[in-house]
């Protein structure tokens, strides 16, 4: 198994999910969402799926949850207690790209955080950022909490309308790198998202 890349973001609703399905296709990886909360507008599984990658490289998620809330409230809510040895990496032939939910504090359970359990793996993380107002706050307190644990930041990638100083600020200060910039896709679909991918991100990036 080629070293897994863990997608996370500064916030919710920021592009994490459809990066992640870039990414994923991209590279020609397994994709992975350990803990899906949420299931009324359909589960990031199925929508990475829709975006192009294949079925058979949609991992299931080890935990559906109804509520689209923090998965720790939302196990609590359908009365599961998850159990963090069943969120070890799942082994598969390549590369493996696994989406957080959320930012990277977001509770797991009341005891473990999604930062903690990425550092559990020892796997690069990728953190998703706008590039809006308020973007160089979010991402810099991602970026401090990750290295508090001791997680491997692969680099930065930004989604949405380009802000040439926020992102250099951001790369500057953070000490990290910038990946690339993925921007808002009207129509979103598999094709216009590789189209956009291979302009945006370099593969060797991520290996």
């Amino acid at each position: 198994m080629t070293r897994p890349i863990v997608v996370t973001g500064t916030d919710t609703d920021i592009g994490k999910t459809v990066f992640a399905a870039g990414l994923a296709a991209l590279l020609g990886a397994h994709y992975w969402k350990p803990v899906q909360a949420g299931l009324a507008d359909g589960s990031d599984s199925a929508r990475v799926a829709a975006l192009g990658l294949p079925p058979e490289k949609v991992l299931p998620e080890a935990y559906r949850l109804t509520t689209p809330c923090s998965p720790h409230r939302a196990a609590e809510i359908d009365g599961i207690a998850i159990d963090p040895r069943a969120l070890a990496l799942p082994r598969v032939d390549g590369p493996l790209v696994v989406e957080g939910a959320g930012g990277a504090l977001v509770p797991v359970t009341r005891g473990l955080l999604y930062a903690d359990l990425f550092a559990r793996w020892e796997a690069p993380v990728v953190v998703v950022a706008a590039t809006a107002l308020g973007t160089i706050n979010h991402s810099l307190l991602t970026i401090e909490a990750l290295r508090a644990r001791g997680v491997s930041i692969l680099g930065i990638a930004f989604v949405g309308d380009a802000d040439p100083d926020n992102e250099a600020t951001i790369c500057a200060i953070g000490q990290v790198a910038r990946l690339g910039r993925l921007p808002w896709l009207d129509p979103l679909d598999a094709d216009t998202l590789a189209a956009a991918f291979a302009n945006a991100f370099d593969p060797g990036h991520f290996a």
